[in-house]
């Protein structure tokens, strides 16, 4: 290990199982303090003793990210343990997956709360606390790490409210970035792909290791890119969506103006008929939505 991250004080939500424990896991072996943040405090604890007996520190914490003054107490938390707060990662998340008719008020509510919400909630506290720091004159060297995904980015068939929480995420983060870069602050998010309990029900066939590959889908994979970004090797990287799996990485390309005409004065329901169409031949057409 290098040590990338050694006393940089890292809160993870979700940290107790999936994507969540191998970021806590890897961090923890780059020489962070982590916070390992789940309301499953079994889950939670259980993470922490397997840092705590590699030599790494750690602390549970069982507050909900979905409660505005709960989140707080994370960060509070975090602070207090350690003394200073360098990085939130959002991690945590849960699916109610039904095609887009069936969703209930209820399916809806739950997705974004935990998702949209929950990534909220921590961020602004956090944000806060190193605006404030940056106006006493601290030096602010800290991170969001937000968690996207592909369905965020292009749609998936059956997510329509995961989906949309994800696509929000990514929003999200484009506006931190932009906003929080004068306090010292990045605000990066990832679409992974991952063997976790999330996946398990409809991915578990594609995602299964194969005997004598490299697996490809292990949580473990995506540990050493947290640790970059995470690390203050990563200091001029913001604004950007990676999609991590395996031993690939990539940039999202982002939403931006594409095929465009202008015919400078009011166009007519008649000749929007034959333009519309045409344009949209013009374009670059975009990745298809997942299940199409």
């Amino acid at each position: 290990m290098s040590n990338s991250c050694q006393n940089r004080t890292v809160i993870i939500t979700g940290a107790g199982g999936g994507l969540g424990r191998s970021y806590a896991l890897a961090l923890a072996a780059e020489g962070a303090n982590v916070v390992v943040n789940d309301i499953n405090g079994e889950a939670a604890n259980a993470v922490v003793s397997e840092i705590s007996a590699a030599g790494g520190k750690a602390i549970t914490d069982t507050n909900d990210i979905t409660n505005y003054e709960e989140a707080g107490q994370i960060v509070k938390s975090a602070i207090d343990s350690f003394g200073e707060l360098h990085a939130v990662i959002n991690n945590a998340g849960i699916c109610r997956d039904r095609m887009f008719i069936s969703l209930s008020e209820s399916d809806w509510d739950a997705v974004m709360n935990v998702h949209l919400k929950g990534h909220f909630c921590i961020a602004s506290h956090a944000g806060q606390y190193w605006r404030n720091q940056a106006k006493a004159g601290n030096p602010i060297n800290a991170r969001i790490i937000n968690t996207s995904s592909g369905a965020g980015l292009q749609g998936s068939v059956g997510q329509s409210n995961y989906a949309a929480a994800k696509g929000g995420i990514a929003s999200l983060t484009l506006v931190q970035a932009a906003e929080l870069a004068r306090y010292g602050v990045t605000s990066n998010a990832l679409a992974p792909a991952a063997r976790t309990g999330m996946t398990e029900d409809v991915f578990a066939d594609m995602m299964a290791a194969q005997e004598g590959k490299f697996d490809y889908y292990n949580p473990d994979n995506l540990g050493p890119f947290l640790a970059y970004l995470v690390s203050e090797h990563s200091n001029d990287v913001t604004g950007q969506i990676f999609e991590v799996e395996g031993g690939k990485i990539a940039i999202g390309d982002g939403w931006k103006t594409g095929a465009t005409k202008n015919k400078g004065e009011r166009w007519t329901v008649e000749e929007l008929i034959n333009e519309v169409p045409a344009l949209i031949e013009s374009a670059i057409p975009a990745q298809k939505v997942y299940g199409t």
